[in-house]
């Protein structure tokens, strides 16, 4: 093991489980749950942080119920943003290399073009604008930070905040509800969160700073994704495209979530496989691929 000293807020949820298993053996490694460790709590953050005295701090936690974070603005910003300037600050104080997680929420999804680095940010919900915010502390209070933006994550340990993962909700719903209706005009790329802890570290290893995109790669809408989420799993329901219908004081949410990362392919990064591709190898992990597509892999 080496004398790195690595802490990961948000302990155990998907991003920090991959960041943590990726990183064991190579690094000490203290991972706390928000039951172990607010993020909003200076001085629990203030007592780990000079205890452990780490060398890289991944920033994990977040609000990130969009429709609640629209009711709750103080928590959202207290805990997306103010936290995150209190850990940048801690980081700078202790030499330490902070690494911020962030979303594809923060554009309002009105381009007809994917959103590369370059593009000016213009969040359309309070959520989107609490994690920008969270992204200029980051840059401002800890030098040579790196802020990544994401989208449509899903990994093998769920989301507890949302009663598990979409591919989890969308097979256990098919299987309730023998049918499905999902949006077809919201377009992202769905991201397994093995493949991003992977690209995180070797960007970290590159010393790479600034605000990066990554996702894996290709695009799809949610309606999409669960078409292919059923296909992949075998499970025979009829999936209706619907469009998006925002309710009065509901999350205004981006039609087109869809990244690309010029900044990453300059700096020599590897692009992360084709989303289906991801898909079907967590669906094999979790043990729900079906059988048929298991043999034709094969």
């Amino acid at each position: 093991m080496s004398d790195e000293r690595v802490l990961i807020t948000g302990g155990g949820g998907q991003l920090a489980s991959d960041l943590e298993a990726q990183l064991r053996g190579d690094a000490k490694v203290l991972a706390p749950s928000r039951s172990d460790l607010d993020i909003t709590d200076d001085a629990a953050v203030r007592a780990v942080v000079d205890s452990l005295r780490p060398t890289a701090v991944y920033n994990c936690a977040a609000f990130h119920n969009v429709e609640v974070c629209e009711s709750e603005e103080d928590r959202a910003f207290e805990v997306n943003a103010r936290a995150v300037k209190r850990l940048a600050t801690a980081c700078a104080d202790h030499g330490a290399r902070f690494v911020h997680l962030s979303t594809n929420y923060v554009f309002d999804g009105t381009a007809d073009r994917p959103y590369g680095e370059d593009e000016l940010p213009s969040p359309r919900s309070i959520y989107a604008i609490s994690k920008l915010a969270g992204e200029h502390a980051a840059l401002a209070y800890a030098p040579g930070a790196l802020v990544v933006r994401t989208a449509g994550l899903y990994g093998l340990h769920g989301s507890v905040s949302k009663g598990g993962n979409f591919v989890m909700r969308m097979i256990d719903r098919a299987r309730d509800q023998g049918a499905l209706k999902v949006v077809a005009d919201q377009r992202l790329t769905p991201t397994f969160t093995s493949d991003l802890a992977g690209w995180i570290l070797e960007a970290v290893e590159l010393g790479l700073t600034g605000t990066l995109h990554v996702t894996n790669s290709g695009a799809t809408s949610w309606h999409g994704f669960t078409e292919a989420i059923m296909d992949l799993a075998g499970v025979s329901v009829p999936v209706e495209p619907v469009t998006t219908v925002r309710q009065p004081g509901a999350a205004d949410r981006p039609l087109n979530g869809v990244l690309v990362s010029p900044a990453s392919e300059r700096a020599g990064l590897t692009p992360l496989r084709p989303w289906r591709t991801a898909l079907a190898d967590y669906l094999a992990q979790a043990g729900l691929l079906a059988d048929e597509v298991n043999l034709a892999a094969r």
